[in-house]
């Protein structure tokens, strides 16, 4: 890691037990974590399986990416990344551990989000098409990696059929439609760029493979954002559900898309959800889904956090006993209050007053935000771990020394501890040599890098 990140080495001797106890459900011993790891792993053997796949949490979608990036790569490749309400057009230039990177944003109107898939499409091909001819490269022949982050199953590198919408889409005449092939339409109708599209993959795809550029050693792809999955490196010979005919001959192993968000539907994880992670999941829009998920990415953090908070004042231990209409709200307690509060110097509580100022709770005491900094550490804590839990099982999988994680996501990125905490946790867990590396750009350039190496296999 080049970053600096702040040792972690907070001091809690002035939280009440009552606070504490309040929180203890939260607190995951090593045991408990490693009966996690158990899990996982019988589920990411399932989800590999041919017979097992359907009844798997962890879905373990095979990518069909097989290279990783040798570092020689050269030429101009776009990257289109649909994850949200906005897509980024990306046109990056390769050249011998150089690039170089334009980008623009796109906004995807509420109407497409909700109308047919064609005019949903028409309008990415519409977009693609500007920005290729304000770069005057139309008559150009341009690969393209297109990083689509929503559940996809993939029968080859440019095969990938939705299973379903997430994040407010719901063009629902396209679901079991391939989406290589709505675009490649799309661009065809307009006939005015020509563009080739070599790879559909999704954003932990896209993070291994940029962090594999610059390190040859990264094996597996990790998110900790809005949403958390992993991806990794598997044998071939141990995925039972690959489409043969799309498979590279000569190419032993293959990127793994775990789709670990959903780990745990069902029962599996009642063994360390709380009332709290219950009261989150029946409150969402998807209950009983993303079970994992739920505990650990920032989407979720701050209500975790908010609904610890008013338990503590329910209970007279927080603010006198008085909440306020904004701490009531669902969802008011965002996770980059939570970075924000953990950052905050031992025994100076700035950052802690004006979050708490912002949801109108003023005056508050030395003490009262000492107990929301410990709660919003556990909350956070927990999430590192059963992170570090999971990354732990995937290096036990592999069974390989010095296997570099590439990390993106702003769960990660912004929270003053997540890398220490990660670090310590999975060196507790397992006994191989790793390394936490954080990703640039990760799903933009990564997308563009297996473009480049796919365009190379042709």
């Amino acid at each position: 890691m080049t970053e600096e990140r702040r040792p972690y080495n907070e001091k809690w001797d002035h939280i009440d037990q009552k606070i504490r106890d309040i929180c203890k459900d939260l607190v995951l011993s090593d045991e408990k974590l490693r009966q996690l790891m158990d899990t996982l792993n019988d589920q990411l053997h399932k989800g590999l399986g041919k017979e097992t796949h359907a009844t798997a949490t962890t879905k373990c979608f095979p990518t069909y990416v097989q290279d990783l990036p040798q570092g020689t790569e050269k030429g101009n490749f776009l990257a289109l990344d649909l994850g949200g309400t906005n897509f980024r057009v990306l046109l990056i230039t390769l050249d011998e551990q150089n690039f170089d990177m334009k980008s623009k944003i796109y906004v995807i109107p509420q109407s497409l989000m909700v109308g047919t898939g064609v005019q949903l499409f028409d309008h990415i091909a519409h977009c693609l098409a500007l920005f290729v001819k304000d770069l005057n490269l139309q008559n150009e022949v341009l690969p393209l990696g297109f990083t689509f982050s929503f559940p996809l199953d993939q029968h080859g590198l440019t095969k990938g059929y939705l299973i379903r919408w997430t994040k407010g889409f719901k063009c629902d005449d396209i679901i079991g439609e391939d989406i290589v092939d709505l675009l490649e339409q799309a661009i065809k109708k307009r006939g005015d760029v020509k563009i080739q599209i070599c790879a559909i993959l999704n954003d932990t795809t896209g993070t291994l493979m940029s962090c594999a550029w610059k390190n040859k050693n990264c094996r597996i792809g990790l998110i900790v954002g809005t949403g958390t999955n992993a991806c990794y490196v598997e044998k071939l010979e141990n995925i039972q559900t690959v489409y043969p005919e799309n498979v590279l001959p000569g190419k032993p192993k293959m990127l793994i898309n775990i789709e670990w968000g959903a780990f745990g539907e069902g029962t599996l994880l009642d063994f360390i959800a709380t009332d709290i992670d219950r009261d989150v999941d029946e409150n969402s829009i998807n209950p009983a889904k993303q079970v994992f998920e739920k505990m650990i990415s920032g989407m979720y953090m701050g209500e975790l956090v908010r609904l610890l908070i008013e338990k503590a004042i329910n209970a007279g231990l927080l603010f006198i006993g008085k909440s306020t209409n904004e701490l009531k709200k669902r969802g008011r307690f965002y996770a980059k209050y939570v970075s924000e509060i953990e950052n905050d110097p031992n025994g100076k509580y700035t950052n802690c007053r004006e979050v708490l100022a912002e949801l109108g709770l003023r005056n508050v005491t030395d003490q009262d935000c000492e107990n929301v900094k410990y709660i919003c550490s556990v909350v956070s804590r927990r999430a590192a771990h059963l992170a570090s839990a999971g990354i732990a099982t995937l290096l036990n999988k592999m069974d390989e020394d010095n296997v570099v994680v590439g990390i993106d996501g702003s769960v990660y990125r912004y929270h003053p501890h997540f890398h220490n905490l990660m670090t310590e946790k999975i060196s507790q867990l397992q006994n191989h040599k790793f390394e936490l590396m954080l990703s640039e750009d990760g799903s933009g350039r990564g997308a563009a890098l297996v473009a480049a190496v796919a365009a190379g296999n042709r």
